[in-house]
């Protein structure tokens, strides 16, 4: 299922309960869908798979987001990965509406922790849950102040803004207190896209990213954080006392690269985490895309484009990790630090794509 998000022109109503409001001249809507695929078990890897408790507000909530936005065939469980899609600004009100967005995200569990019994998973969707629960509340961008209205009404919109990386640092101090999970660490990526001024603003911290597709073109593509070479930056939560881990991958949201610009009408955002950066090359994403758009354009709805988009996205990305004739972006890159890799690297992938719409 996707999601269509959007900000439209509010005529003049004569129902008692509404009230007329003034918009942008631009808004805009945002089609998003979500795909992902757990890796297959290695029987030579160790796994460790736990999970919530059955009263957890984490689990219900992330069951609930699988099953909402769930169309794939290859199976439900993303694996170490999870993300979130969240309209945001959700409180009734006479602005609610004029200033909503949404924020999404993207986290991979670093799998290194199996060795000592956590399950990686855990602390990705946690961060998204969190995530999730703190943008809910928050604008996708600073809302319009009428200095004529009255201070009691101003009152009611600021303080509301949200960023991305003020999400980031609330959803990690929120894992940190939380019980269920003893440790582990994770790479994250989130956005938000204002549906007012078309607006995106994001914060990065490790190798998840996104690219942004105009003009059949790669506009702009996050480039991963790492330590070194296959060791992202992370958040990370320490077992209680413990001394023997290194320092060397705790990293802390303020670490995060920061990126915002203006979305256009037509263009295409894909959040992702690296099972998609690892195996699948920008220019193929841009083809891919292209592809889907010649195939449905006049035919489906914006909303099913944007489903077929991330489907045939992770559905690629695969059939590339599996591929060991086939070069890879993680080969280059591994054949850039000197060391030998042959095709693709399979790994969870996990994928959110938001087609843009300028409305009427």
């Amino acid at each position: 299922m996707s999601l269509s998000l959007k900000h439209r022109r509010l005529a003049p109503s004569h129902c008692s309960s509404c009230r007329t409001l003034s918009t942008l001249s631009r808004p805009y809507r945002f089609h998003i869908a979500a795909s992902w695929a757990g890796k297959p078990p290695d029987p030579r890897v160790k796994r460790v798979k736990s999970s919530f408790p059955p009263n957890s507000s984490i689990l219900k909530w992330k069951d609930d987001q699988l099953a909402r936005l769930h169309t794939s065939t290859w199976g439900t469980d993303p694996g170490e990965d999870f993300f979130y899609v969240q309209e945001m600004r959700e409180q009734s009100g006479a602005y609610a509406e004029a200033d909503k967005g949404v924020s999404v995200g993207v986290a991979d569990g670093v799998g290194g922790w199996v060795d000592s019994g956590v399950d990686p998973s855990l602390f990705s969707q946690a961060l998204m849950f969190h995530a999730h629960r703190y943008s809910k509340h928050g604008w996708a961008g600073e809302p319009e102040i009428d200095p004529m209205q009255e201070y009691e009404e101003r009152e009611q919109v600021e303080g509301w803004e949200m960023t991305p990386k003020e999400c980031l640092e609330l959803s990690y101090d929120a894992v940190l207190r939380e019980r269920a999970v003893s440790a582990g660490s994770s790479t994250a990526c989130l956005l938000n896209l204002n549906a007012s001024s078309g607006l995106l603003r994001s914060a990065n911290l490790g190798d998840s990213g996104f690219s942004i597709i105009r003009s059949s073109q790669v506009f702009y593509r996050q480039e991963p954080q790492t330590h070194f070479f296959n060791c992202p930056k992370q958040l990370t939560k320490l077992p209680r006392g413990s001394r023997r881990y290194s320092s060397s991958a705790v990293d802390a949201p303020g670490d995060a690269e920061l990126y915002e610009t203006r979305l256009r009408s037509g263009d295409i955002v894909i959040v992702y985490t690296d099972g998609l950066s690892d195996n699948v090359f920008p220019s193929e994403l841009v083809q891919i895309c292209s592809l889907v758009s010649r195939q449905m354009e006049g035919t489906k709805s914006d909303d099913e484009q944007a489903q077929t988009m991330a489907n045939r996205i992770v559905e690629y990305a695969k059939m590339c990790m599996h591929n060991r004739k086939r070069v890879s972006p993680f080969e280059r890159a591994a054949a850039k630090e000197d060391m030998f890799f042959r095709g693709g690297k399979v790994d969870d992938v996990t994928v959110i794509v938001a087609l843009v719409r300028e409305t009427a």
